[in-house]
């Protein structure tokens, strides 16, 4: 009798283990249905932000941005070790922009990809979806939410050459963490964490506002 109940024990708790740990899909799954999902957004909104001081030029942008490319925002990019605050709005292949003081000028979009061009993030070959199509080492750790959405948090190992077109700078691959909603698929958070020593810390990219409507104008003069 002892032994037929300790075997009902080991099964119950080895089906709860089993259970709490299938939850989780394999990671491998949930990152190529992310791949897929983004491939399919029309807008959203973007922030990446930066905690310490990873050796990157971007130190913070925000902003909005269509499946065309046109998008506009704020970026603050550190030159020579000072900040430097621009509003931009990208439309076509021109880009107009302006500091904290004066007008806007412009400038192309080829010469704001040498700083930094938000139109990437949603580019099928160089974007987001490649991005998440090309991570290594990927491994399901939880799932949290993320604002008001259910997401699972992978762990991935991301390459230099796939990041360097969403965070300019980046010189290293990454050992970082993503976001995936559970219901869509679609990329919500990356923590980024690169350099070392004092040259050091995060770079944090959030994606909002999928498929809203987005409407990119020239400003006005």
């Amino acid at each position: 009798m002892l032994r037929a109940i300790a075997l009902v024990l080991l099964a119950v708790v080895t089906a709860c283990s089993g259970g709490a740990d299938g939850a989780l899909p394999a990671a491998p799954e949930v990152l190529a249905k992310a791949a897929e999902a983004m491939k399919k957004v029309s807008a959203l909104g973007f922030t990446i932000e930066t905690e310490g001081r990873p050796p990157v030029q971007v130190r913070r942008a925000d902003g909005n941005l269509t499946r065309e490319g046109d998008a506009k925002g704020t970026v603050q990019i550190d030159v020579l070790g000072s900040l430097q605050e621009l509003e931009f709005v990208l439309v076509g292949d021109t880009v107009h922009f302006k500091g904290p003081t004066g007008g806007y000028q412009r400038m192309s979009r080829a010469d704001l990809a040498r700083l930094y061009d938000p139109s990437a993030i949603l580019d099928p070959a160089r974007g987001v979806p490649a991005l998440l199509s090309n991570a290594a080492d990927a491994r399901t750790e939880a799932e949290e939410r993320v604002g008001s959405a259910d997401a699972y948090r992978v762990a991935v190992t991301l390459s230099q050459q796939s990041l360097a077109a969403l965070v300019p700078g980046v010189r290293q691959d990454v050992k970082g963490q993503v976001w995936i909603e559970k219901s869509g698929g679609r990329l919500l958070k990356a923590s980024l964490p690169m350099g070392e020593g004092d040259a050091s810390g995060t770079v944090i990219v959030t994606l909002t506002d999928y498929d809203v409507p987005v409407t990119v104008t020239p400003p006005a003069g």
